[in-house]
């Protein structure tokens, strides 16, 4: 008696099952606008000027004298709208008829596009205080280094956090809203640090042993004053003698590309980035008969620039865990 069985059903099985849905990729949190100063309403042209003012000075008065008279120093920060993105893709009219999943490839076409300019303004402007420094500078402002490496050979100190503070506030920094935005890696040293393994009576690190440094894209404890965050859009160090916070200790980076980390003060009158968008990201769509394909086109106009070198501090930190 015959029946059915996997040796005569061939032709009615099916050897590959495909999904109903298609794989997307993890995304990291992006967060540098909410530290750039955006500024509006220039009509025409792609170039900002922010009048900048200095210091008065005082001098020693001895009487029945001429009084000193000093100019108040005057200078112009310019910055330029010179970012012009486009991301761009589309889909043929028989691709569209015959493919399973286009209608859910084509929804995906606008906000993978708009994800891409984003994040090119998130590297950029992490990138903006690296810009045409000079390797292995310092980056000292008042005497003080701004620019380092991290403290134990180029990984990650507490005492790297504590004098990211103290470089601040020597350059008047207002202790608010401090930021740290560091590397994965950065994370990963200080979870294992072990002068953490007992301080479940200490306040400043309660919880991180158990529960890590990081939840999320952001750390549970707040370390030297900072609320820090992890990216995966800092910019790369390559410099071969960057000194440590000691000023002597030099770390090589130019073999094993290192990372840059920021510390800063997100305070409103302390961000150290300013930006525009001359043209936040715009959709263009049409079908193009004479190629016969659905065509997706979004752009955007844009800059960015470090506005306050003296309110951040950068620790370059070697990504090898």
């Amino acid at each position: 008696m015959a029946g059915m069985k996997s040796t005569n059903t061939n032709y009615l099985t099916r050897s590959d099952v495909w999904s109903q849905e298609l794989k997307e990729l993890l995304r990291d949190e992006m967060m540098a606008q909410r530290y750039v100063r955006m500024l509006e309403g220039f009509p025409d042209g792609d170039t900002f000027h922010i009048p900048q003012i200095g210091e008065i000075t005082t001098n020693n008065y001895t009487e029945d004298t001429q009084v000193t008279y000093d100019p108040l120093a005057t200078a112009d920060f310019t910055f330029t709208v010179d970012k012009y993105l486009t991301s761009a893709t589309y889909i043929t009219k028989k691709a569209e008829q015959d493919f399973f999943y286009a209608n859910e490839l084509m929804s995906r076409f606008v906000p993978e596009q708009e994800r891409a300019i984003l994040e090119h303004f998130e590297a950029t402007t992490f990138a903006a205080p690296e810009a045409g420094v000079s390797a292995n500078s310092a980056e000292a402002i008042n005497g003080i280094a701004h620019r380092i490496a991290g403290g134990n050979s180029g990984k990650m100190e507490l005492e790297d956090f504590a004098y990211a503070r103290y470089a601040l506030k020597k350059s008047n920094v207002p202790d608010q809203a401090m930021v740290a935005i560091v590397d994965p890696s950065v994370e990963f040293t200080i979870n294992t640090l072990s002068n953490l393994v007992n301080v479940s009576n200490n306040p400043k690190f309660e919880g991180v042993v158990s529960q890590g440094v990081a939840t999320g894209m952001r750390f549970v404890a707040n370390v030297y004053g900072f609320d820090v965050y992890t990216s995966n859009y800092l910019p790369d160090n390559t410099d071969s003698a960057l000194l440590e916070r000691d000023g002597t200790t030099a770390n090589n980076f130019s073999s094993n590309n290192g990372k840059v980390n920021m510390f800063f003060s997100a305070a409103p009158v302390a961000n150290p980035f300013v930006g525009a968008w001359r043209q936040m990201p715009e959709v263009d769509y049409e079908y193009n008969k004479d190629f016969q394909r659905h065509e997706y086109v979004t752009s955007s106009r844009y800059g960015v620039k470090l506005y306050r070198p003296e309110g951040i501090v950068r620790v370059a930190t070697n990504p090898d865990v």
